[in-house]
């Protein structure tokens, strides 16, 4: 399984040569091309990617505003997520039920709910290839069945958008916003999750010094026995079983 970062900026004003494209992420495997995620960016971009379908993990315009002008591939999403889009022309809407897994020509998926917006309800996609597994969610404060979703998992791709402080806010009885770095490796220990990439990020990062903030997250890492390290666009990594 192949993941190529297409773009790894949140939905911030601050972008450089190594943060300029929306959060993306394209899965590749035996032919076939799924990417996640879609954001303003990528209107004019997607048709060129030609991608074999497109998952969103949520209607913020950072991650399904690049559908405005339509696509010649499925896109698939929650239907929360179909009720608030308003996307262009798409020949096949499907809809992902959460925890029930799901195929793209060989490539299994699982959505799991997590917490981090409530205009906009998100999910997380645990992939799987052969014996190959991967869990990406870019915009979290927790995942509901963290066990489950990250079971098994090789690699985990998660919220970049701050190293060490939440930045969280409350409505009613639910968290809305992103888990810092560190959280999701404690996660990540916890689950005994190996290896671990940031994407989605935020001002912190990408006005950062980046020498100077990937020692920080590889530190955090360390610390807690995972091998951390922040995305940028046109990363690439081959998972192999």
């Amino acid at each position: 399984m192949k993941l190529t970062f297409l773009g790894t900026r949140g939905e911030i004003d601050a972008r450089t040569s190594q943060h300029r494209m929306h959060t993306a992420l394209l899965i590749s495997w035996r032919g076939t091309h799924v990417m996640i995620d879609c954001g303003a960016d990528w209107a004019r971009r997607a048709a060129k990617l030609n991608p074999t379908a497109i998952l969103i993990t949520h209607a913020h315009l950072d991650h399904a505003g690049g559908l405005k002008n339509g696509v010649s591939c499925p896109v698939f999403a929650t239907q929360k997520s179909w009720n608030t889009m308003r996307p262009g022309p798409i020949p096949e809407q499907a809809v992902v039920e959460p925890r029930c897994p799901f195929d793209v020509r060989g490539i299994r998926f699982e959505a799991f709910p997590v917490e981090h917006s409530l205009l906009a309800p998100a999910v997380g996609y645990k992939i799987s290839t052969d014996r190959t597994a991967v869990f990406y969610a870019p915009d979290l404060v927790r995942i509901y069945d963290q066990q489950e979703a990250l079971a098994g998992i090789q690699l985990y791709v998660g919220d970049g958008a701050s190293i060490t402080r939440p930045i969280v806010r409350k409505r009613g009885d639910a968290f809305i916003g992103h888990a810092s770095i560190q959280m999701q490796l404690e996660w990540c220990h916890d689950e005994g999750v190996p290896e671990a990439v940031f994407t989605h990020c935020g001002t912190q990062i990408v006005s950062g010094d980046q020498s100077v903030m990937n020692e920080k997250v590889a530190t955090l890492g360390r610390n807690v026995g995972v091998a951390a390290r922040i995305a940028f666009d046109g990363l690439e990594l081959v998972l192999r079983p």
